[in-house]
C-alpha cells in the first residue's frame, strides 16, 4: 500500500467529527432554487462521505458564503485558469506537496502498478447527475479506446513498457487500473495543474457520440454545429480542461454561466460540490467568479485602480512599484510577494530541431550555445529589471531542492565574452561582415531570431541588454514579439530559430518527482519539439532523439521509472541536471524573483507567504481558492 494509508486515517476522524458536527447550511445563493423545488437542500447534494476541511488545523479561519470574486485575463480561452485555480482533482498536492484523495474518496497503491480509485458514493456533477465508474467507463471505451475521437491511440501517459493498461468497473464507485510493471508518474498526471482527465460526464457526451445516438440526430446535430462529423462535434464539446462550454457538466468548485464570445466570463458556485468546512458549511465560500478578459498591458493598471480582488496571472516583478503606489493611495488592496517556483523565468530555447539545414547544425554545437550563455550579462539584467533581487545563473532546481547544486547554476553562465568568442572561433565561425557580424558557413550573417510571446515587457527589456552583448561576440540578435499560440505553433513545426519562456514549471524537484520534463518526452519544452511530438505520439510524428546527451536523458527518465530506490532516483535526478548544465538546451538567465499578487483587503484565507507555481502547484490552485472568502460578503438572493 502507499502513503495514501496515513491520510485515509486522518480522513476517517474527520468524517467522524463530520458526523458529530451541524448539519450543513443551505447557501442564500441556491436558496430560491431550494424553495422552488428546482435544487434538492444541500444535504441531498452532498456525497455522503464529502471530504471535510478542518480550517483550524490548517492555520485558517472558517468564513461563511457569498460575494463575487474579481479577476482579469489577458486571453478569451484563458476561462481555462478557472480549472486550475479550482483544482478539483482525483488526487491533489497539498500545501506540503503531498498527494493526497480529493474527488476520490481513497486510492489504494499495490506495488505502484495497480490502483484501485474509490468515488465517493452520491456524489454528482454540477447538474445533478450521479459520478459514477460508468464515466471512467465512457472515457475508456468510448473516447480513448475509439479511433474516431482519438486517432492516434490511447493517450502515452496509459501506456507503460509498451502495455497498455487493463482497465475495469468492479462497482458503481470502484474503478481498477493496472499495468505488469510499475507506473511511477501515474498519480502526478492527476494532480497536475492541467490534469490527466480518466473520465467524463457520460450521460452529457452520449448524445454526440455515434455509438449512443441515432444517425438522423446526430446530422441534425452536426449540421446545427457546422462540422463536418460526429467526432468533431463530440471533441468540440468535451472541453473538460479548456472550460468554454457551459453545458458541459464539471466537479469544480464554480461552474462556467457564460457565453463564448462575451469579454466578461461569470463562475457561479457548483451546487454539489464534494468539499465542506467541518462547521458545515459547502465549499467554495464564494458565490461568483467574474473573469474579465482585458490587454495584457492593462492587467497591472487596473489591479492598480482597484478592480481586482485576486491577481497574479500577467503581473510581473516590475509591476510592483506601481502595485504599491495604488496600495498606499488606499485602492483596497494588499500587495503580496510570493516566491517563484519556476527554475528561471527567462529561458532562451535554441531550437535543436529548426528547418534551417545550416542553422540546425550551429545550434546543436554545444559550443554555440555555450557561447550563447556566456554573452549574457545577468548581473547587469538582475539590477536593471529586479534591483539586484532575482538570482543569477543557469537553468537548473532551485535552492530550496535537494538536488541544488551551485556548480550547475554558475556554469557556462558567468559573463565571458572572451572565453564566447573562443568557442565560437573554434567552430570555425570566424569570417564577419563588415559591421562585425560572424557569418554562418554559407555566408549569411548570424542574424540569431528570438521569438517571444510579446507578453512580458521584462523579458523584451532583459533581450535588449543580450542585443547589446552579444554583439560583442558577434552575433546579431533579432526579437520577433508573435501571439502566444503562433508562437507555439511555429516551434513545434520546427519554423522557429529560438522562443524564450519560462523555465521548467517544478525548480524544486524531491527524490519522488518524476524527471521526464528534462528528458525528450514533450513538444512543449522549445528546444526539442520534434523529439517530444515524436515520444508523445508513439513515434507516429516527429523525430526520434539523435543527440548522445539526449539519449541519455531519455534512458536517465526511464531508469527513474524502473526504480523505487530513492537513492538510486536522486542520483539520477542530479545526473540530468548536470547534463542540462553541460549542454545548455535552455539558457536560463534568472530565477527566483518575487512573484506579485494582488489581493483585496476584504479577502481572508490567502496566505501571506506562499509559492507561486505552475506544476506543481497549479498556481492559486495548491492554496485552495474555494477556502478563500469575504468579511461582510454581498449575499445573493437568488440566482
Amino acid at each position: 500500500m502507499s502513503r495514501f494509508v496515513l491520510f485515509l486515517c486522518t480522513l476517517c476522524l474527520a468524517l467522524a467529527a463530520r458526523a458529530e458536527g451541524p448539519p450543513p447550511s443551505e447557501s442564500s445563493f441556491w436558496k430560491t432554487e431550494v424553495q422552488n423545488g428546482i435544487l434538492p437542500p444541500v444535504a441531498e447534494r452532498l456525497p455522503s462521505e464529502p471530504l471535510v476541511v478542518d480550517l483550524e488545523a490548517k492555520g485558517r479561519s472558517y468564513g461563511e458564503q457569498g460575494g463575487t470574486l474579481r479577476t482579469l485575463v489577458s486571453r478569451s480561452k484563458d476561462v481555462r485558469q478557472m480549472v486550475v485555480y479550482g483544482y478539483a482533482r482525483l488526487v491533489g498536492y497539498d500545501h506540503n506537496y503531498e498527494l493526497y484523495p480529493d474527488i476520490l474518496r481513497d486510492i489504494e497503491v499495490e506495488e505502484g502498478r495497480k490502483f484501485t480509485l474509490h468515488l465517493r458514493d452520491g456524489h454528482r456533477w454540477s447538474d445533478g447527475h450521479p459520478f459514477t465508474s460508468e464515466d471512467f467507463r465512457y472515457y475508456w471505451e468510448h473516447v480513448a479506446l475509439n479511433r474516431e475521437l482519438s486517432p492516434a491511440g490511447p493517450p502515452q501517459s496509459m501506456i507503460v513498457d509498451g502495455v497498455l493498461a487493463d482497465v475495469s468497473f468492479p462497482d458503481e464507485t470502484t474503478v481498477v487500473i493496472e499495468w505488469p510493471t510499475a507506473n511511477p508518474q501515474f498519480l502526478q498526471l492527476l494532480a497536475q495543474a492541467s490534469p490527466f482527465f480518466i473520465y467524463r460526464p457520460a450521460h452529457y457526451l452520449k448524445q454526440f457520440h455515434a455509438d449512443f445516438t441515432d444517425k438522423t440526430t446526430l446530422r441534425r446535430a452536426i449540421k446545427k454545429a457546422r462540422v463536418r462529423t460526429w467526432a468533431a462535434l463530440h471533441n468540440d464539446r468535451d472541453n473538460m480542461y479548456k472550460f468554454d462550454n457551459p453545458e458541459l457538466p464539471t466537479l469544480q468548485p464554480w461552474m462556467n454561466a457564460s457565453g463564448t464570445k462575451s469579454s466578461r466570463h461569470v463562475f457561479v458556485r457548483n451546487p454539489y460540490y464534494h468539499r465542506i468546512d467541518k462547521q458545515g458549511v459547502q465549499l467554495p465560500y464564494i458565490d461568483v467568479v467574474e473573469m474579465t478578459v482585458v490587454g495584457g498591458g492593462l492587467i497591472a493598471a487596473k489591479a492598480n485602480a482597484g478592480e481586482v480582488d485576486l491577481q497574479a496571472r500577467g503581473l510581473d516583478f516590475p509591476d510592483i512599484s506601481i502595485l504599491k503606489k495604488g496600495e498606499s493611495d488606499g485602492a483596497g488592496y494588499r500587495t503580496l510577494l510570493w516566491a517563484n517556483g519556476a527554475a528561471s523565468q527567462i529561458t532562451i530555447y535554441p531550437n535543436l530541431n529548426f528547418a534551417d539545414p545550416v542553422w540546425r547544425d550551429v545550434i546543436r554545437d554545444v559550443r554555440f550555445r555555450r557561447a550563447l550563455s556566456l554573452g549574457i550579462d545577468r548581473r547587469m539584467i538582475n539590477r536593471a529589471l529586479y534591483f539586484g533581487l532575482a538570482k543569477e545563473g543557469g537553468m537548473t532546481a532551485l535552492a530550496q531542492s535537494p538536488f541544488f547544486d551551485p556548480a550547475n547554476l554558475f556554469r557556462w553562465s558567468i559573463y565571458y565574452p572572451a572565453k564566447a568568442n573562443a568557442l565560437l572561433d573554434e567552430m570555425g565561425l570566424t569570417d564577419r561582415t563588415p559591421a562585425g557580424i560572424r557569418k554562418l558557413p554559407d555566408g549569411r550573417p548570424m542574424e540569431f531570431v528570438i521569438e517571444t510571446a510579446g507578453e512580458r515587457q521584462e523579458v523584451e527589456n532583459a533581450l535588449a541588454i543580450v542585443t547589446d552583448t552579444w554583439r560583442e561576440i558577434g552575433i546579431k540578435l533579432i526579437m520577433r514579439p508573435l501571439d502566444r499560440d503562433i508562437l507555439r505553433n511555429r516551434v513545434y513545426s520546427g519554423l522557429s530559430m529560438s522562443a524564450v519562456w519560462y523555465g521548467w514549471d517544478n525548480g524544486l524537484p524531491q527524490p519522488y518527482t518524476p524527471p521526464e520534463y528534462l528528458a525528450p518526452t514533450h513538444q512543449e519544452f522549445f528546444a526539442w519539439p520534434k523529439w517530444g511530438q515524436y515520444y508523445q505520439t508513439g513515434g507516429e510524428v516527429g523525430e526520434p532523439p539523435d543527440m548522445p546527451a539526449a539519449e541519455r536523458l531519455m534512458q536517465l527518465s526511464w531508469d527513474w521509472d524502473h526504480t523505487e530506490d530513492s537513492e538510486a532516483r536522486s542520483a539520477i535526478w542530479r545526473e540530468m541536471l548536470e547534463i542540462h548544465a553541460e549542454q545548455q538546451f535552455g539558457i536560463g538567465i534568472l530565477a527566483e524573483a518575487p512573484q506579485p499578487v494582488v489581493v483585496s483587503e476584504r479577502l481572508r484565507n490567502v496566505p501571506d507567504e506562499a509559492k507561486w507555481a505552475w506544476d506543481p502547484g497549479a498556481h492559486f490552485g495548491i492554496h485552495r481558492i474555494d477556502e478563500f472568502y469575504y468579511d461582510d460578503p454581498f449575499q445573493q438572493l437568488t440566482q
